[in-house]
């Protein structure tokens, strides 16, 4: 299902905001708690009977997003926890059994809507609650033996619930645009147990139906049936291959959910630089809010948010609709391309000169982006021709330039002395 048409917004979108809010939220130490800490579902209860984001405003999370330059938003339907932002059918271990009282989920997708981002759904295939999920090395429960004598596996029962629920997701909630599956580990072998993958999850019948109730939805690559969207997490690829579609994800702290005393943020600097890179490799850059249990963004997260969508008001040209360019650009810089237009963003900001190899002769007109302003630029086509230089200082360095440079074909732009403060500056280039 992945033509060019549905390929089209995914493509040129580029930046999406992933939320991670659960039961979670409340113990406020990362979302895999309940397997990290071997928690039962008995004593995980606390986290059910105290779940109430009375501060979230679903509307304020939309206008944020929006105002930050996100273009798609990722939300967490379901996680390994099995608790569900919805109102689901299928079982009472639903956000509107808690003190919340409402369906979440729904509010979120007609707030995001509303303001004009594209809905992605998550879906966790684990399932740590529902008492049919078959005990493997990711489960709370794989070191009690008791449990395991008595529990009642069936597998097939749990892909009838899954199927149950996608079906409700994606007709009761209007047009969903993108739905992200976690994850398959078929190949993981504890000894004891074994991992899970598509024939666990009854991928292609699920992969089957989703099709018929939303035939113009995009699908990741985790169901394992090695097709869909590519999503390395935490790490980007080295290199995209030319029309694949991928992105990664990543988290702002070390966690994607709440994690009250985890204060390893990335900076704004970095968040910006992590999606230029991604970009110029062909991919989307997806980043990760974890919400209070109180249904708030903590400060930090909305701080380095708010810079790197600063940083998109003024330089979004450089990302929205761009990809890989196929010029190798200059050390400690990285190059994306739209049509006509190349952009130089400069990681580290070098002393007066910056050398582009193989443009000589290409480039028209060079700007620094964030203000609009001329960069000035020669080659040995247009020294002392049709763009003479008329500071002599200028062209007394363009001119050993071009006599020593082992490749005459490269560009010389010439960039002020003080960088302009942007978290990364960027050059457009416009091509002949």
């Amino acid at each position: 299902m992945e033509d060019a048409t549905l390929k089209e917004w995914f493509t040129d979108d580029k930046y999406g905001l992933f939320i991670h809010l659960g039961l979670y939220s409340v113990a406020a130490r990362h979302e895999w708690v309940q397997t990290l800490e071997e928690i039962n579902s008995n004593d995980y209860q606390k986290y059910f009977d105290n779940f109430n984001p009375d501060l979230l405003n679903p509307y304020e999370w939309a206008k944020d997003a929006k105002r930050n330059g996100f273009k798609y938003v990722i939300i967490t339907a379901k996680h390994h926890e099995g608790f569900c932002l919805w109102d689901t059918q299928y079982t009472d271990f639903k956000v509107t059994n808690t003190s919340a009282g409402k369906d979440i989920l729904k509010e979120l997708i007609d707030a995001f809507r509303k303001e004009g981002l594209r809905i992605g759904l998550y879906y966790s295939l684990l399932d740590w609650h529902h008492p049919n999920f078959k005990v493997d090395g990711y489960h709370p429960m794989r070191n009690n033996d008791k449990y395991i004598e008595i529990y009642h596996e069936d597998m097939g029962s749990y892909r009838k619930y899954m199927i149950n629920q996608i079906t409700e997701l994606l007709t009761n909630y209007g047009k969903i645009d993108y739905l992200w599956f976690d994850f398959s580990y078929e190949s993981r072998n504890w000894g004891k147990f074994v991992g899970k993958g598509s024939e666990d999850w009854g991928s292609e019948e699920l992969e089957k139906i989703i099709y018929e109730l939303q035939p113009d939805i995009l699908l990741n690559d985790r169901l394992g049936l090695s097709r869909g969207v590519k999503t390395p997490e935490q790490f980007s690829r080295s290199k995209g291959m030319k029309g694949e579609l991928w992105e990664t994800v990543q988290t702002l702290n070390n966690s994607w959910g709440y994690d009250r005393d985890n204060n390893n943020f990335k900076s704004s600097e970095l968040v910006v630089k992590q999606l230029i890179d991604t970009v110029s490799k062909g991919g989307n850059f997806t980043i990760n809010v974890g919400p209070t249990a109180r249904g708030e963004w903590d400060d930090q997260s909305k701080k380095i948010l708010q810079e790197v969508g600063a940083w998109l008001s003024k330089n979004g040209q450089s990302i929205y609709g761009a990809t890989s360019c196929d010029f190798d650009a200059p050390n400690n810089c990285c190059y994306t391309q739209k049509g006509k237009k190349i952009y130089l963003h400069i990681f580290s900001w070098p002393y007066r000169t910056i050398v582009l190899p193989n443009l000589g002769n290409k480039v028209a007109f060079a700007r620094l982006l964030s203000d609009g302003s001329e960069i000035r630029f020669v080659d040995k086509k247009n020294i002392g021709g049709e763009r003479e230089a008329t500071d002599n200082l200028y062209k007394e360095v363009a001119e050993v330039h071009i006599k020593e440079a082992i490749d005459p074909s490269t560009l010389l732009l010439n960039i002020p002395i003080r960088p302009p403060k942007d978290l990364v500056p960027v050059i457009e280039l416009t091509l002949k």
